[in-house]
């Protein structure tokens, strides 16, 4: 019995001598100790004069939606250590669209790594020097925007910092074909899909109207209101002793109020073009000559993103998916409409009648 107690002393020294391992989620961690202090009579670890240090330099990213994205993220110890620690690194995200909630993005130890749900496929670490934790992210999806926190846990110590991920967009203005003022909430969130876009948040428009966006017709946003940006006040927006400004019409019914809509795009993942052809095309005849040539008629969303991000310029009218004729503009001149640069509409002209036609064509 003496004999088994003494083996069961020197297996316990062993065992904290080399770091007492532990298993979760399908991984070992192992909390090793520290400097003199090794710990107490209650079995606890603890860190001796050492401290973590989780930081972020950047907490606000911007990105485009298609693209890829690096959210920052950095520890360090106080005093520095002479040799590398074993850590472990854990992303979680919280969507814009569910406060409170955080969902998995990925766990590493070492070279070891396990990503969830969506993100599957889609996360690395960035490992670039000691210390370096940062998320890589690639292509970034629509949903992909909200918090993220790094979490960096060694033995019984961890630290966390928060990064924000938001999209640049651009935000404009649509109606339905049949007419203004005809789509109640769930329409107009459907209208906005269908041209490669979401319905804005008030934030987006907010941003939208401070870079010179001034539209007279009000549009659902995604919170449920009706709103529009006006930078120059005039008699038909509302009068003019009202300061320019967003003016709401507040939460409205979102199945009887019928209001336009204001959509958001943050997309870059294919080019989209005007398609040089000998003659002009009625819309059936658009559609088909943008499949034989690859690709497919562009949507209202994805000519608006091309405009702000491509820095697409071309003066010439084309159908696109929704029926409308439309062109961008980033140099206004002689003949191509207003002296500001934008995107230009004809409205929904019949379909039989003559235009050129913009392509979307994605790049594998």
């Amino acid at each position: 019995m003496r004999i088994l107690r003494h083996l069961l002393v020197l297996l316990m020294h062993l065992v904290l001598g080399s770091g007492a391992q532990r298993f979760s989620n399908g991984y070992y961690y192992q909390d090793i100790i520290h400097g003199n202090g090794n710990g107490n009579d209650n079995g606890e670890i603890y860190f001796h004069k050492i401290r973590l240090h989780v930081e972020s330099p950047e907490t606000l990213v911007s990105a485009v939606q298609g693209s890829n994205v690096t959210l920052p993220c950095h520890y360090r110890y106080e005093p520095a250590l002479s040799e590398p620690r074993r850590t472990r690194v854990k992303w979680f995200w919280q969507p814009v669209s569910d406060e409170g909630r955080e969902r998995d993005v990925m766990v590493a130890i070492g070279t070891r790594h396990r990503s969830y749900g969506d993100f599957k496929g889609r996360v690395r670490l960035r490992r670039s020097a000691p210390g370096d934790a940062s998320l890589f992210i690639n292509p970034l999806q629509s949903d992909d925007t909200g918090r993220y926190r790094c979490e960096i846990i060694d033995g019984l110590e961890d630290e966390s910092v928060t990064v924000h991920l938001k999209f640049r967009g651009v935000v404009f203005p649509y109606h339905s074909p049949r007419g203004r003022y005809l789509m109640n909430f769930h329409e107009a969130k459907e209208a906005c899909e269908k041209q490669d876009a979401h319905l804005a948040t008030f934030e987006q428009l907010y941003a939208a109207w401070e870079e010179g966006l001034d539209w007279c017709n009000a549009g659902w946003l995604m919170d449920g209101t009706a709103q529009y940006p006006v930078v120059v006040p005039r008699e038909a927006c509302g009068g003019t002793d009202l300061a320019p400004g967003v003016r709401s019409y507040g939460v409205r019914d979102k199945s009887l109020d019928r209001f336009d809509a204001f959509c958001f795009t943050s997309s870059i993942r294919g080019e989209v073009y005007f398609l040089q052809h000998p003659i002009k095309l009625n819309f059936t005849e658009a559609a088909e000559v943008c499949q034989n040539d690859g690709g497919r008629i562009a949507k209202v969303g994805q000519l608006y993103a091309a405009w702000r991000f491509v820095g697409l310029d071309q003066c010439d009218a084309g159908w696109l998916a929704d029926g409308s004729v439309r062109y961008p503009i980033i140099q206004p001149r002689m003949n191509c409409g207003t002296s500001e640069p934008g995107v230009r509409s004809f409205g929904f002209p019949p379909k039989h009648l003559k235009h050129g036609v913009y392509c979307y064509k994605v790049h594998w």
